[in-house]
């Protein structure tokens, strides 16, 4: 059975930095995605004579000016994973800079956001010098967004069903952006769901081992997963960066 890992490498690497701690935690970004892969699929599956045939990665490239450092060490592992051939595929996105406008907001029940209102001891004043209790705060943040990741994932896993290049599929995702292409795929072949954050399984990417033509499966990422799936630490010429 020819298997293929589809990753998004946004939802990976923020997910796997909440589960290990931070970025500044050693020992996990210098991940082995084929490695992974493998020890998912054979101790996962059930997929009897399941073998990793193809592994396509998604990302997008940092820009440098903006933190050369994290370009710098980026670009490295990006030729790390081709160098190893921890990857078959390596499929580029883009990020966009924007100025955001939007309430307020703090934290809620399952990470849902809840809108922060003026309260004492901090109050909005009207012209007059009266309290507005209520009010929300307004507020302009910079936001760095990713594109393309996931609409990558989804083309190619569904071109890859389509040519017959596999017989199986692991997502390794938790977008819910993906439930379409997913949902479709399991009409087509078996297909493994991987989360890899802290967070609940997105509900749109959930659904029943045997729907369409069975043998699907659902897995979160553990701490061990990403520390025990390391590339080395010399891919030939190329070396870790430095706290990975």
């Amino acid at each position: 059975m020819r298997v293929g890992v589809y990753i998004d490498g946004f939802n990976l690497y923020y997910g796997a930095k909440f589960i290990m701690g931070g970025s500044g935690v050693p020992g996990w970004r210098w991940l082995d995605l084929r490695g992974l892969s493998d020890s998912l699929v054979a101790r996962e599956s059930g997929w009897p004579g399941a073998s990793v045939t193809r592994v396509v990665y998604c990302t997008a490239r940092i820009r440098g000016g903006s933190n050369p450092t994290a370009q710098h060490d980026q670009d490295t592992y990006l030729r790390a994973l081709q160098a190893s051939k921890s990857v078959d595929v390596s499929e580029e996105g883009y990020y966009v800079e924007r100025l955001a406008t939007a309430p307020l907001a703090k934290k809620g029940p399952k990470g849902k956001p809840v809108l922060v209102t003026a309260d004492w001891p901090l109050m909005v004043q009207d012209a007059q010098g009266t309290a507005v209790a209520g009010a929300r705060f307004i507020a302009q943040v910079a936001r760095r967004e990713e594109k393309g990741s996931d609409v990558n994932v989804a083309s190619h896993l569904l071109i890859d069903v389509y040519e017959g290049r596999i017989d199986a599929a692991v997502v390794i995702s938790n977008d819910s952006d993906l439930a379409y292409p997913v949902r479709m795929m399991r009409q087509k072949v078996p297909l493994g769901l991987v989360n890899p954050t802290k967070n609940y399984n997105a509900g749109a990417l959930n659904g029943n081992p045997s729907d369409g033509v069975g043998g699907h499966w659902w897995y979160q990422l553990t701490a061990a997963d990403l520390t025990s799936s390391q590339l080395t630490s010399l891919v030939g010429k190329i070396t870790k960066p430095v706290g990975w």
